[in-house]
């Protein structure tokens, strides 16, 4: 597993296509207070709960100046098919190689149901306008963590 992020880390840097296939950069957003987060996969209930979860609070969040980026393995069409299906407006990444999962530590062995696999660890992860880690989770329950992660930002 790789080493975790620590607040006041540098956020590792990437460029990861969205829904549409469009590079996007993380340096593209610097300047901007950034919540990103990380996610097993598209259309699955916790991911989907989750995800709806960050587009119902994105107007309050987006108001005290924060951008939601989620990502997940999923391939660009499948993250496409989730963003229509669930009406979601903030972008969704594509790291099929989980290179980016890596860097921030939300890939390796983790529980699922009793046993020990591989794959995406469920993070999230605030980044100020630096480019540096204000906050970082991990292990993060799907539901209620959208609810606590506004508590904790004072949103």
């Amino acid at each position: 597993m790789s080493e975790r992020l620590q607040p006041g880390d540098v956020a590792p840097d990437f460029e990861l296509p969205d829904a549409d296939g469009t590079a996007v950069p993380l340096a593209s957003l610097r300047g901007k207070r950034v919540i990103l987060y990380f996610y097993p996969a598209a259309m699955t209930p916790g991911c989907t709960k989750e995800s709806v979860d960050f587009e119902g609070s994105l107007a309050e969040l987006e108001a005290a100046g924060v951008t939601v980026v989620g990502i997940s393995p999923d391939k660009p069409a499948k993250l496409a098919k989730f963003r229509e299906k669930e009406g979601l407006t903030f972008p969704l990444l594509s790291d099929p190689d989980a290179e980016v999962l890596k860097a921030y530590g939300a890939y390796g062995e983790k529980k699922l149901y009793g046993k020990v696999v591989v794959g995406v660890i469920r993070s999230t992860f605030v980044i100020d306008a630096e480019g540096k880690i204000e906050k970082a989770y991990y292990n993060v329950k799907a539901t209620g963590h959208v609810e606590r992660l506004r508590r904790d930002l004072g949103v």
